[in-house]
């Protein structure tokens, strides 16, 4: 029978053969800190890898001792073996065996001082069903994501590495930073949330059966959305002029967010609401409740985010949905 292999991942690609007549399908899942409590603890050092073996007439082998032989390569699919260890895994009766690499006998190199950010890396596994070192099951895969929690705690010693000087929830620039980016020269920038809403029942704007077009329908840029919704015709109030016209804090240059903003300041309302419930005159985001966000969506329509669920959708411009301003750095 044709030797094959088939992997499964969204992480890496699949790279090299099968060398004998069983089947291996793999995947790998990084090691992220799992509790809160723990989230600013040293990374694991160890990556979790499953694979499913099953024999030439694609039969499960559930519930067998097997031998094992990890390489992390560098370079290629043929690159130099910077990491080799050995292990001894058992399937359970789906033929899924589990495996910690960093965690297995060391033949040579150490696990905690590769380099995650000189890739690309590949893994490749060696596999005896019969429980030995006679390995017949040979498969190669790409790392194609860097397991990040590993990278971040070597990256401080990377030449040139780039340092965020702040931080998600810390109080600053007159909020509450929810989202920290870099640009092409290497500036640190950051989204800053308000204190506090604006207003509990604000509409899009009163100009609500006309589109403003291009100009208010960017995903990202909530201050050009913002100034574009303002500047129509007929324009009177909105969720947008209540966040224009803001002054908190010291800072006067607050806006709408767009929907990609409102959306990643959803992601960052744990770390957000932390530092609000410790701010004096501060209010948390709601756990219920619907937020305008800038982006227009028709002539009838703006997008909005539930805070419950985080779902995007879109209503009537006239209804009266949450406003809470951001500003950028």
């Amino acid at each position: 029978m044709k030797k094959r292999a088939q992997t499964f991942t969204g992480q890496k690609r699949k790279t090299e053969r099968n060398k004998n007549s069983f089947l291996f399908f793999a995947f790998i899942m990084f090691l992220l800190p799992a509790l809160h409590s723990k989230l600013y603890a040293q990374a694991p050092e160890r990556i979790s890898y499953q694979a499913v073996i099953r024999n030439s007439s694609n039969g499960l082998i559930s519930n067998q001792s097997m031998g094992m032989r990890i390489s992390i390569l560098q370079g290629s699919v043929n690159g130099n073996a910077i990491y080799v260890e050995t292990q001894t895994v058992t399937s359970n009766a789906n033929g899924l065996v589990s495996a910690e690499i960093g965690a297995g006998n060391v033949v040579s190199g150490s696990f905690q001082n590769i380099n995650w950010g000189s890739g690309p890396y590949f893994i490749k596994t060696e596999t005896d069903p019969a429980g030995g070192n006679n390995y017949s099951i040979s498969s190669t895969e790409q790392l194609l994501s860097v397991p990040y929690a590993l990278y971040a705690k070597t990256a401080a010693s990377v030449p040139g590495a780039l340092q965020h000087s702040h931080y998600i929830g810390e109080a600053f620039g007159g909020g509450v930073i929810f989202h920290l980016f870099f640009d092409d020269t290497g500036t640190e920038h950051g989204l800053i949330v308000a204190t506090e809403d604006q207003s509990n029942a604000q509409s899009y704007s009163n100009v609500s059966t006309t589109a403003i077009g291009a100009s208010a329908s960017s995903s990202w840029n909530g201050e050009a959305n913002s100034n574009a919704i303002v500047a129509q015709a007929g324009h009177t109030n909105s969720a947008a002029k209540v966040c224009l016209d803001l002054v908190l804090n010291g800072y006067n240059d607050w806006y709408l967010p767009s929907l990609d903003e409102l959306r990643l300041l959803w992601r960052s309302r744990y770390l957000v609401n932390r530092q609000l419930s410790n701010m004096s005159g501060a209010f948390p985001l709601p756990t219920q409740g619907e937020y305008w966000s800038s982006t227009e969506y028709g002539g009838f329509s703006g997008l909005f985010v539930n805070y419950f669920t985080g779902v995007t959708n879109s209503n009537l411009k006239s209804t009266a949905y949450r406003v809470r301003a951001i500003r950028a750095f």
